[in-house]
């Protein structure tokens, strides 16, 4: 029992209460009453952007993509330093989630009488942040919690007066990572806390098996990967390289695209792997293997920051001669559009986009963003720092106060803000909104999480038949996740935008943009919208696609070349489908297709053309006596008929001779009398030659002779060759 004292020192006081009291309630079977008070494990999260409301929903953003390095000595639990790095374009995706929610409060058809508010929350990029602060969001903030028998959850936590940032929260947004989302579905999955998320795309999270509380605003990548499928079948190139990210995220998606063109004869020279831990080697062996490659067209399924290594080592090494095919993480990069270096590999990029919509009033609510009307917003106060090179006052934002940023130091010599700054006329990544992808998928997200609840709150909705067989309506403050899970599973409604709405298990229906790289006079890359997909359709314009070659011609990747017509495929022994000859069609058989598998026989009346490509009837020529072989047959018939009538007469006048008897008289002028007439009939009858067209080869072909009746129809040895190089006859004796 030497570790009984040990392990009193690890528990806490209160812990040891609650296991004492649970023994003695389990052992005496008396009711204890006893607050127990609950202290919160880790660093409490201040940095937030928040509003009060009846109704509190959780965001998660990638506010910060600089992650500290952590010691982990396993004796100790490891310290976590914030995040740093603000990136903009995550920064711009909050705002749309506040834009949405006060939007919606001014809407007053939509959840009418009834305030909703936010809390957003930086996820950092990390599996850990964004379980810390999901937890966070889901059981409040605060730092301590009263708990008795009789004491609900709300209330254990709730205080009178409280903010967005105590308050328990029924519905989260986010995450920004497919990881991070499987993450949270495992944790908050048996609290049926309800993740939309607005950027994971993996395929895995379609599973309502394990992934129930899940939905999502964008399309899985099985769609994408079928959409790129589509366009390589139907700009017939079947002989392309791929490289993919060593992930689920590339290896699923070249597996989608492989079960889409199965059968449509479209072949892989090379699949490669990068990963970002060893992407200079990767960049490298892959701008190789390119190189060397016939395939004109590749595949590219992995992030912006690995095709970048990618595009330099091609550039160094002078290969521009690629069509390069993008999948939707990096076909809207602006580094990669902006990069002077690798814009002539990268030109004629053709990419599957994030469908992007606009978001009337986005653009007047973002520039009219400002420290001064929003003091307790840090992260705007960072970005306005950073953004115009001064430093706000005190008095400008108590916030930073609060939350000292770390160069504090550096910003103290940078002058006061004026106060004039404005937002109006800056060109940058957060003031963008010619393009809103990611941003709409957060807009649908928060419109869905509203008419969600909106259905959950409304008394006519609500089911009638419960645990305690009340009919009463949900409480804003009392809104259980799971009843709110139940109505987003069967949401269906109208978005501001004109356009329906509804989950298909987690996903939504497929819809994406179709992008093309096109060159401007600057030298750099622009983004030019060439069509889209709508479910299973794929909208293409071919006029406005400018290809690698700077023309509209769609570039050619292939093994071999089509076979023509007049030929057909046969398959090279132990390489691809797509690598075939092409073998001429043997004499009387055509093909009049291109890629033809087999050779199709003509008929007995017909013969292939000279093309071999269709079947042509054969010509008929009469012979005439005047012509040397009409001569030259009538001559042999008569000469015969002559011969034999005379053998006849002889024989006729000596039938009484002992030769002649003994020589079966009777039979003897039988065959005499056959022989005869057979002579005859080649004298009587006119003869007629089939002669067709052969302008490669000559054939000499066997003579057939016939009569009316068809009484004979003997084969006679083969005559020597008498065509002309135009020609090879076939005879035969026809009756006139």
């Amino acid at each position: 029992m030497s570790w009984f004292p040990w392990l009193f020192t690890l528990w806490s006081p209160s812990a040891l209460s609650l296991l004492l009291l649970n023994a003695m309630d389990r052992h005496t079977g008396l009711e204890v009453v006893q607050a127990i008070v609950c202290s919160r494990w880790g660093v409490p999260i201040n940095k937030s952007l928040s509003q009060d409301g009846d109704v509190i929903i959780g965001g998660l953003f990638n506010l910060y993509y600089k992650r500290s390095a952590v010691e982990h000595g396993f004796t100790k639990l490891p310290h976590y330093e914030p995040c740093t790095g603000l990136d903009l374009e995550s920064l711009k995706n909050a705002y749309t989630m506040t834009f949405a929610v006060e939007e919606i409060n001014r809407n007053s058809t939509l959840l009418p009488g009834v305030k909703l508010g936010y809390r957003i929350l930086d996820s950092c990029a990390s599996s850990y942040w964004a379980q810390q602060v999901a937890l966070s969001l889901v059981g409040g903030d605060a730092h301590s919690c009263n708990l008795t028998p009789s004491t609900p959850r709300s209330a254990a936590y709730g205080q009178p007066g409280e903010t967005a940032a105590g308050q328990p929260v029924p519905l989260l947004i986010g995450t920004a990572s497919s990881t991070s989302t499987i993450v949270l579905s495992r944790v908050l999955g048996p609290l049926s806390v309800p993740l939309i998320s607005y950027l994971a795309s993996c395929p895995c999270l379609s599973d309502r098996l394990n992934f129930p509380n899940v939905f999502r605003t964008i399309p899985s990548d099985i769609y994408q990967a079928q959409a790129m499928a589509r366009m390589a079948i139907r700009f017939r190139w079947t002989w392309i390289g791929a490289v993919i990210v060593n992930k689920d995220y590339g290896h699923l998606a070249i597996q989608a695209f492989q079960e889409e063109t199965r059968g449509k004869g479209v072949c892989f020279e090379f699949i490669e792997t990068v990963l970002k831990e060893t992407i200079v080697s990767d960049a490298s062996r892959v701008a190789l293997t390119i190189q060397a490659s016939t395939a004109r067209v590749i595949l590219v399924f992995c992030w912006y920051t690995e095709i970048k290594e990618v595009f330099l080592e091609l550039a160094k090494i002078n290969v521009t001669d690629r069509q390069f095919l993008a999948s939707e993480a990096w076909s809207t990069s602006d580094d990669l559009l902006q990069d002077l270096d690798i814009s002539k590999v990268a030109s004629g990029v053709v990419g599957v986009a994030i469908r992007s919509s606009t978001i009337p009033g986005f653009e007047n609510y973002l520039r009219s963003l400002h420290p001064m009307r929003r003091p307790d917003d840090t992260f705007l106060r960072e970005f306005w720092e950073k953004e115009f090179g001064c430093r706000l006052g005190v008095t400008q934002s108590h916030a930073a106060s609060l939350f000292p940023a770390k160069g504090s130091s550096q910003k103290a010599s940078l002058p006061l803000c004026s106060g004039t700054e404005s937002l109006e006329g800056l060109k940058n990544p957060f003031a963008d909104i010619s393009q809103l992808r990611v941003a709409y998928n957060v807009y649908l997200a928060v419109y869905a999480a509203a008419h969600a609840l909106h259905s959950l709150l409304s008394c006519p909705d609500r089911e009638s038949s419960s645990e305690n067989n009340s009919s009463t309506c949900s409480s804003p403050k009392h809104i259980k996740p799971k009843e709110l899970l139940q109505h987003l599973n069967k949401l269906n409604f109208t978005t501001p935008q004109g356009d329906m709405f509804y989950f298909q298990g987690a996903d939504i229906p497929a819809k994406y943009d179709l992008v093309n790289w096109q060159e401007t006079p600057e030298g750099s890359l622009k983004l030019v919208l060439i069509g889209c997909v709508d479910g299973f359709d794929l909208h293409l314009n071919e006029s406005a696609i400018q290809w690698r070659t700077g023309s509209n011609q769609v570039p050619v990747s292939v093994c071999t070349e089509s076979c023509p017509p007049g030929t057909r495929k046969a398959n090279r022994k132990g390489e691809p489908l797509c690598c075939f000859d092409c073998i001429q069609c043997a004499e009387g058989e055509i093909s009049n297709q291109t890629d033809s598998l087999h050779c199709e026989h003509c008929p007995s009346e017909f013969w292939s053309n000279a093309k071999q490509t269709a079947c042509i009837p054969r010509q008929l020529d009469f012979l005439s006596f005047n012509e040397t072989l009409g001569i030259t047959l009538t001559t042999v018939a008569v000469s015969g008929a002559v011969v034999t009538t005379a053998v006849f007469v002889m024989f006729l006048c000596y039938r009484q001779t002992p030769v002649v008897r003994a020589n079966n008289s009777e039979l003897s002028f039988l065959l005499l009398l056959s022989l005869k007439l057979c002579f005859l009939s080649a004298w009587c009858w006119s003869l007629d030659e089939v002669v067709w067209s052969r302008p490669t080869e000559r054939k000499c072909l066997p003579l057939y002779i016939y009569t009316d009746y068809h009484l004979c129809d003997m084969a006679v040895p083969e005559p020597p060759c008498a065509s002309t190089p135009e020609k090879n006859t076939k005879k035969h004796l026809m009756a006139r």
